[in-house]
């Protein structure tokens, strides 16, 4: 499964989870068996032509429509937490479901 992220910086080890309007690139992760299996990294999401099957973005209230009308799911992790915390807390159910 795809998975998107608004984040910092094209780092896999130091990026943190920004607001969208702030995201300096955007990774999106193969999530495979439980596991981050990998990250690419875009500068803008319109650059992704993958079809996405989760969007996890910084807090609720978010802009999150383009999102929505593709169908994909939008998960609200913590702003500031490094890709490994959103990873894990995807991982184990601990993100909330995104509100508009």
């Amino acid at each position: 499964m795809l998975i998107v992220m608004p984040l910092d910086r094209k780092d896999p080890f130091t990026a943190r989870l920004v607001p969208m309007e702030s995201a300096k690139a955007w990774g999106l992760v193969v999530f495979e068996d439980g596991e981050m299996r990998n990250i690419e990294f875009y500068d803008k999401l319109e650059e992704i032509n993958d079809f996405i099957d989760y969007a996890i973005v910084a807090k609720q209230g978010e802009p999150i429509w383009p999102f929505m009308e593709q169908n994909i799911f939008v998960l609200v992790a913590r702003e500031g937490a490094d890709i490994e915390e959103v990873m894990e807390g995807f991982k184990f159910k601990e993100l909330h479901e995104a509100s508009f």
